[in-house]
């Protein structure tokens, strides 16, 4: 009978560790994914900023210069584009890898049309005497550097995150759970350049 009690203390013993164990891993693993979620909440915010400094960097463009009609129509556009597959991407963003990369190209088509403007807005040295312009100027690349900060910073978090979840034996609760890999912010050709700014005069 002593027996028969101590195994079975022996195996309620065992159980309750691997469920506290099962626990830890859970936990742990509930942890790295709230980590990457805040994180691309930053990166989130980084990007609204931007979209935010476009309607008066625009004016500001439209106002003080006969500016290329096509130069500042891409940059609107592009920011449409931005918006609408924002609003359309959601949170699940980060467990749907197509949605992830329509976003990630339509932020890097945004930068694109900044740096042609900002390539542009050289040839008109009045323009880039204006107090508004070079303000925005300042805010722009601040922000572009900002960015760039966080983007890395959340392909740090993701990938502890990933790691996490492929190792055994979390990739076992993970499966079980419905934890997903995270995408990664790639490069693009040019992409780890911010657009440049330069308060030069330019040639006539």
């Amino acid at each position: 009978m002593s027996k028969s009690i101590g195994c079975l203390l022996a195996i309620g013993a065992v159980v309750l560790l691997a469920v506290l164990y099962g626990v830890g891993v859970y936990n742990g693993l509930v942890g790295a994914e709230q980590a990457v979620e805040a994180q691309w909440a930053q990166v989130e915010a980084a990007y609204q900023r931007r979209a935010d400094l476009i309607p008066n960097l625009v004016a500001t463009v439209r106002g003080s210069a006969a500016f290329e009609r096509e130069t500042l129509e891409a940059v609107v556009q592009a920011r449409s584009r931005v918006g609408q597959i924002s609003a359309q991407v959601g949170s699940e963003i980060l467990n749907d890898p197509q949605r992830f990369e329509q976003f990630q190209q339509a932020q890097e088509g945004l930068n694109s049309a900044l740096g042609r403007l900002i390539a542009v807005a050289e040839s008109y040295p009045q323009l880039q005497s204006t107090t508004a312009f070079r303000d925005l100027m300042v805010q722009l690349e601040g922000t572009e550097n900002r960015i760039t900060v966080e983007r890395n910073r959340f392909n740090e978090v993701a990938q502890g995150y990933n790691t996490r979840v492929r190792r055994f034996p979390a990739a076992l609760f993970a499966g079980m759970f419905g934890f997903e890999p995270k995408p990664y912010f790639r490069s693009q050709p040019g992409a780890e350049t911010a657009p440049r700014v330069d308060f030069g005069t330019a040639p006539r």
